[in-house]
C-alpha cells in the first residue's frame, strides 16, 4: 500500500532506477518507485551455500532458469534473484534464440551485475561520422562528462588514469592490483605485442564488514538506499507497470497501469513525470502496449522505429593456463585480494584503435576482459597444477540493424498481458569481429607463454560435467545475443522525431513527460559494459526535466 503522496513515477529499481530516484528526491520531488518483483531483505537476496547450490539444481530440473542458466554469474550468484522464466515468459523464432535474463526484485539486475564501469568516448558517441555506418548519439562526450565524474566519486569505484583517447579516465579511488600472473601477463604482452593491458575499472568484491549488507555496486547498497534515506522516496513492489496512462489529448502520460502480482488486480497510479527506468526489453514491451497503433488511447511514435534496432554484445570466451615459474601464489592472507569482480581483473581495450585499419573486415572495434589466479580451484581439482589459470572474454559492438527488433508477442503471461517477441541475430560484421576477437585472443594468450585450452581440460570438474556440456560460456564459437546482458536499443534517443524516439533529453517525441533512460534509449552499442552511461544518462535526463521546476 502506498504511504505517501508522490510527484514521479520509476519504473525500476535497478541501476537506473536507483540513479533516477536519488537524482529527484535530492532536488526535493517525491518519488514512487515501482518494482515487479519482492522487496527482499539482504540476507535473502543474497543467499548462502549450500542452498544457493540447491535452488541451482532446482531451478535447472524445474525449468525455471534453463536459459538464465547459461550465463556463468547464475552460477555465483543467489538464483533466487534470476526471475522463474516459466512466469515471466517471452519468445523468439526457432532459428534465432535469444537469452533473456530477467531481475524481479528491489534492485532489479543490479543485486547480479558484475560492477564494471567504463566510460564512452566521442569515438562510440560519433562513430558514424568515422564509418558513415547508421545514427550518432545526439549528445558528445562533455555532455556526459560531468554525470560520470558525479557517479564515480559517489559510487567510489575503483580505477587507473591510463590516457587512452577510446576510453577516458574517470574520477577514481585507487585501483585494485594486479595479481602477480596478471602482472607478468600485461608485461609480456605489452613487450611482444605492444597492446595496452590494463586495471579494470568499478567495483571491487563485496565486504559486508566495510560495505554493510549490500554490494556498493546494486542500487540498494547505493544510489536507492541514499534516496531512500532522503525521506522523499517510496517503493511499490510485486507491481509490474503494464501500460502508460494518457491524457484525452494524447500528448503526455497521466500516469501508469500496474498489476498486483499477487492477484493480478489493476490500479491506476498518477504522476506528473514518468521514468522508465525497467531495463532495454521490459521498457520495450511498456512502450510497445502503450503506442497508439497497440492501444487506441496511447501515445504516437512518430518514427515508427519503437522496437526496432535492439542490440547486444557480441562476445567470445577463452580459458588458458600460465605457467607459474616465478609467479607468487595466490595470496592467503586476504580472502579477498584476488577474488574476481569489476575492478579485479584486467582490460585490453581497444576499442575502434585496431590495426592495422586497412586490413579489418568490419566496422567498429572491441574490448578483452579478462583474470588470471582470480578463480583459482584447490591443486587436487587442477589437471595443471603448476600453472595459474585464466580467461579473456571479448565484447564488441553490434551495428543497429532494423531486423533485429521486439514486438509483441501473440502469446500472453499469466495476467494476460502480451510478452515480448525478441528477433535479433548476428549478421555478417559480428562474425567477422569474433573471428578477429579470437586471433587476438590467442595471440595474447601465447605471447605471455600461455596455452589455451577447454575448461574441462585445466580443471577436474568431476560431476559438474554433464551440466556443463553445451554451456554457451564454454563453447567455442560467439553465444546468441542477449547472452552477454548488454542489450540496448528499441527506443533511441535523437534529433528528429522522423527517425527516433526519444529526443536528446530522452522524452518521448509526442508524450514528453515519459523519459526512456535504461538502454532502451541507446542509438547504438558501442563496446563497454554499458551500466555506469546508463546512469550517466539517466541523471542527465532527470536533471534537465527538473529545469522547470528550479526555474
Amino acid at each position: 500500500m502506498i504511504q505517501h503522496p508522490y510527484e514521479v513515477i520509476v519504473i525500476g529499481s535497478g541501476a537506473t532506477g536507483g540513479v533516477a530516484a536519488l537524482t529527484l528526491a535530492e532536488a526535493g520531488v517525491r518519488v514512487l518507485v515501482v518494482e515487479a518483483g519482492p522487496d527482499l531483505s539482504a540476507q535473502k537476496a543474497l543467499g548462502s551455500e549450500p542452498g544457493n547450490t540447491l535452488r541451482r539444481l532446482d531451478g535447472l530440473c524445474s525449468g525455471k532458469h534453463r536459459s538464465q542458466a547459461q550465463h556463468p554469474g547464475y552460477w555465483k550468484a543467489n538464483p533466487l534473484l534470476y526471475a522463474n522464466e516459466k512466469e515471466n515468459p517471452y519468445t523468439y523464432p526457432s532459428e534465432h534464440p535469444f537469452i533473456w535474463t530477467q531481475g524481479h526484485q528491489v534492485g532489479g539486475r543490479s543485486l547480479t551485475w558484475g560492477g564494471i564501469t567504463l566510460r564512452l568516448s566521442d569515438q562510440d558517441l560519433k562513430a558514424s561520422r568515422r564509418d558513415g555506418y547508421g545514427p550518432e548519439w545526439p549528445l558528445q562526450y562533455s555532455e556526459l562528462a560531468p554525470h560520470y565524474s558525479a557517479l564515480e566519486e559517489r559510487l567510489k569505484v575503483h580505477g587507473h588514469v591510463d590516457g587512452l583517447e577510446q576510453l577516458p579516465d574517470g574520477n577514481y579511488i585507487d585501483p585494485l592490483p594486479f595479481t602477480a600472473s596478471e602482472q607478468q601477463f600485461a608485461s609480456a604482452v605489452d613487450t611482444e605485442l605492444g597492446y595496452p593491458v590494463i586495471h579494470s575499472r568499478g567495483f571491487g568484491p563485496h565486504q559486508p564488514s566495510v560495505d554493510g549488507p549490500w554490494p556498493r555496486s546494486s542500487s540498494p547498497g547505493s544510489t536507492l538506499q541514499m534516496a531512500l534515506a532522503t525521506g522523499k522516496v517510496e517503493i511499490l513492489s510485486n507491481h509490474k507497470a503494464e501500460r502508460l496512462l494518457m491524457h484525452p489529448d494524447h500528448e503526455a502520460a497521466r500516469g501508469v497501469l500496474v498489476i498486483d502480482q499477487h492477484n493480478g488486480n489493476r490500479q491506476e497510479l498518477h504522476g506528473e513525470l514518468v521514468v522508465l527506468c525497467a531495463s532495454t526489453i521490459q521498457s520495450l514491451r511498456l512502450l510497445l502496449s502503450s503506442e497508439v497503433n497497440h492501444h487506441s488511447e496511447g501515445f504516437t511514435d512518430p518514427s515508427g522505429n519503437l522496437g526496432c534496432y535492439l542490440m547486444d554484445h557480441v562476445s567470445t570466451c577463452r580459458f588458458f593456463a600460465l605457467p607459474r615459474s616465478q609467479v607468487k601464489q595466490v595470496s592467503e592472507t586476504d580472502s579477498t585480494a584476488n577474488v574476481l569482480s569489476g575492478a579485479g581483473s584486467f582490460f585490453l581495450p581497444f576499442g575502434a584503435c585496431l590495426e592495422p585499419k586497412n586490413q579489418l573486415k568490419f566496422l567498429r572495434g572491441y574490448g578483452l576482459w579478462g583474470g588470471i589466479d582470480r578463480f583459482e580451484p584447490p591443486d587436487w581439482l587442477k589437471r595443471k597444477p603448476e600453472t595459474a589459470t585464466g580467461f579473456l572474454i571479448g565484447h564488441g559492438e553490434v551495428l543497429p540493424s532494423p531486423h533485429n527488433k521486439v514486438t509483441l508477442s501473440s502469446t500472453l503471461d499469466r495476467w494476460g498481458v502480451p510478452v515480448p517477441h525478441i528477433d535479433c541475430r548476428w549478421g555478417e560484421n559480428e562474425q567477422a569481429m569474433v573471428d578477429h576477437m579470437q586471433g587476438t585472443i590467442k595471440a595474447a594468450i601465447q605471447s605471455a607463454g600461455g596455452t589455451m585450452l577447454p575448461l574441462k581440460e585445466l580443471i577436474n570438474l568431476m560431476f559438474l560435467e554433464p551440466l556443463l556440456d553445451g554451456a554457451l560460456a564454454l563453447s567455442e564459437t560467439s553465444p546468441p545475443p542477449g547472452y552477454y546482458i548488454h542489450e540496448v536499443g528499441g527506443a533511441a534517443m535523437g534529433e528528429s522525431e522522423d527517425c527516433s524516439v526519444v529526443d536528446r533529453w530522452n522524452r518521448l517525441w509526442r508524450c514528453p513527460n515519459v523519459l526512456v533512460v535504461d538502454g532502451a534509449c541507446w542509438p547504438t552499442s558501442a563496446w563497454q559494459s554499458p551500466t555506469l552511461t546508463m546512469m550517466a544518462i539517466t541523471r542527465r535526463a532527470c536533471l534537465e526535466a527538473l529545469r522547470p521546476r528550479r526555474g
